[in-house]
């Protein structure tokens, strides 16, 4: 089963901001998969359920989910 993950959550504001910079035509698609994957994590899905669902690896979710959870 593996470390459980840290919970990431997501303030409104700023979950709204991430859904917009998705839904953007102009944003570069390398920042929309971050977006997407955090997004995801903050849904409570695991790394290994994001990671083929976004075309991503779990390596690449968890250093995203790793970078936006604060240090315990």
């Amino acid at each position: 089963m593996g470390r459980p993950k840290a919970e990431l959550t997501l303030p409104g504001e700023e979950q709204d901001a991430l859904e917009g910079w998705v839904r953007r035509r102009s944003t570069p698609q390398a920042w929309a998969l971050r977006c997407r994957i955090v997004l995801a994590c903050a849904e409570g899905a695991s790394n290994k359920d994001v990671a083929p669902r976004l075309g991503s690896t779990p390596q690449a979710v968890g250093r995203w989910r790793a970078r936006l959870v604060p240090s315990l």
